[in-house]
């Protein structure tokens, strides 16, 4: 294969790259060795990396091609390379949550959607950074590094699945699965224009995650197309018995999203809502226009637009910032640095003079948590302390059932609801590191989902082009003057309705 076709043949889909593995046209091996030199050539800017299991890689593309040969092929994503968030536990990789508490870890144990994933026999290639804990939306709170917008080096990627988005847009591996707290995984999705899926709540195991908001948390795939999602979402979704969360009989089947969308009458009885409160005051006019070019595509094809109302949104960030950081605070309880982790203990010639068991805890979380982790748990231990939780917590709890009902009535009206994946574009790196109210008002969109419980994906409507100032940029050597950065638009379905809004998300790429 000539050199000028490895970026074509690395931009390809799963389901394109698929098929050249079937016809024997390319070797998984190959794929795996091109996957790493585009990450040693592109990473050193981007950051997406924290670990890259490359000789583990090639071992389970030698593995697959075998398959092949064979014609013992596990699945489409057999000899596909793909990366993991690096809070999704790997058995004998590194999974760090990129948190120095965590910064040499080796879990002895796969999470579940690991197992399925190598069940079907994806190639793992690493694991990629993210927002210590998952606590995030720029991937600036990591502990190891900024992960950079690949559209524009000056940007943040989103996060927290910063990393994962970012690899997948800058083609370092052909999917990758990340998780979803308040909009982990749409929000970096929309930033670095690629799809992103968060799935029901108990469509797929939690077991083997680091855990950060446990009823909102929910694992899903980061992909180049909905198809894509579609079917890495089969391969990982489903009951398991060590995750009560999960749902018996809700096993998703793909039904081939891209062959049943043959014609404009696919999209002829789907009744789309537009929600007020997401189109109003906060929004990028620029985002906006994006957006609504994409609903007037859907109209265009015989979708029906209505303008409807979700009145409890206002409410939507002030409860996810309850509820979440009392998720956290029990969530790192664990984490004291005595079976695992970070121990000042163990630092030679330590500078800490621990006297008692009091003391070594005091110095292990002061020393292995950063700003951000030190704040979710104060916060979260303050809403849930003697005297607070009923005016705090319990009031949050009563108004998350106000937005479910939002959702619920919205639904009897709608099929599915669009709104911007975010109200911005890609901010700068270091714009908001010293306004975290700001940082997350950048969920705003997205938290309302992970409130109700219910599916969402985010995809790219296209890009809105920024000035630069090229005398202040860290990256003269590119000397661009302009920047084009992605604008996502986010598709809402009732629960357990993901074949739907991957339709629509499918109907859209095909007539773009």
């Amino acid at each position: 294969m000539k050199k000028t076709n490895y970026n074509l043949l690395l931009s390809r889909s799963i389901m394109e790259t698929s098929e050249l593995l079937d016809k024997k046209e390319v070797s998984s091996v190959e794929l795996t060795g091109l996957v790493l030199e585009q990450i040693k050539e592109k990473d050193k800017d981007i950051k997406a990396f924290i670990t890259v299991s490359g000789k583990e890689a090639l071992e389970q593309a030698k593995e697959s091609d075998k398959r092949i040969s064979n014609g013992k092929r596990l699945s489409k994503i057999d000899g596909v390379p793909i990366s993991l968030k690096d809070n999704i536990l790997t058995k004998n990789i590194k999974t760090t949550a990129g948190s120095k508490m965590l910064e040499d870890f080796v879990p002895a144990f796969d999470a579940t959607i690991v197992e399925r994933l190598k069940s079907a026999g994806a190639i793992i290639i690493g694991k990629t950074n993210l927002d210590a804990w998952a606590h995030g939306a720029s991937t600036e709170n990591s502990d190891f590094f900024t992960t950079h917008n690949p559209y524009d080096l000056e940007r943040v990627p989103g996060g927290s699945s910063g990393g994962s988005c970012a690899a997948v847009a800058s083609n370092m591996g052909f999917a990758s699965v990340g998780t979803d707290t308040g909009g982990s995984i749409r929000q970096p999705a929309g930033f670095c224009s690629v799809v992103g899926l968060k799935p029901t709540y108990g469509r797929c195991s939690r077991y083997g995650l680091v855990a950060m908001g446990s009823s909102l948390d929910q694992p899903g795939p980061i992909t180049k197309t909905a198809e894509d999602a579609a079917m890495l979402l089969e391969i990982v979704c489903g009951d398991d018995p060590r995750d009560s969360t999960t749902v018996p009989g809700k096993k998703f089947q793909n039904p081939n999203i891209k062959c049943q969308i043959k014609s404009k009458t696919q999209m002829s009885n789907v009744k789309i809502g537009l929600p007020k409160e997401y189109f109003s005051k906060g929004l990028d006019p620029k985002v906006e226009e994006k957006v609504r070019n994409a609903v007037k595509i859907l109209e265009g094809q015989g979708a029906k637009i209505k303008q409807i109302s979700l009145p409890h949104t206002d409410y939507a960030v002030a409860v996810y910032y309850i509820i979440m950081p009392a998720e956290v605070s029990s969530n790192l309880a664990r984490y004291d640095g005595i079976r695992f982790g970070f121990s000042a203990e163990k630092i030679q010639n330590s500078k800490f003079k621990i006297q008692n068991l009091l003391d070594l805890y005091n110095y292990n979380r002061a020393e292995g948590f950063g700003n951000e982790a030190k704040r979710r748990i104060m916060l979260g231990t303050y809403v849930l302390s003697a005297g607070y939780a009923e005016e705090y917590y319990k009031k949050a709890m009563q108004v998350r059932t106000l937005v479910c009902r939002d959702f619920e009535k919205a639904f009897k009206e709608v099929d599915v609801i669009i709104t911007p994946t975010s109200p911005t574009l890609p901010f700068k790196i270091g714009e908001r590191e010293s306004d975290p109210l700001s940082m997350y008002l950048a969920d705003v969109y997205t938290v309302s989902a992970n409130i109700a419980g219910i599916p969402a994906i985010s995809i790219p409507v296209g890009f809105v082009e920024e000035t630069r100032k090229l005398e202040t940029s860290q990256f003269k050597k590119h000397k661009k003057n302009t920047s084009s950065l992605p604008v996502g638009m986010q598709i809402l379905g009732p629960q357990w309705s993901e074949e739907l809004i991957l339709k629509v998300a499918n109907s859209y790429e095909q007539m773009k």
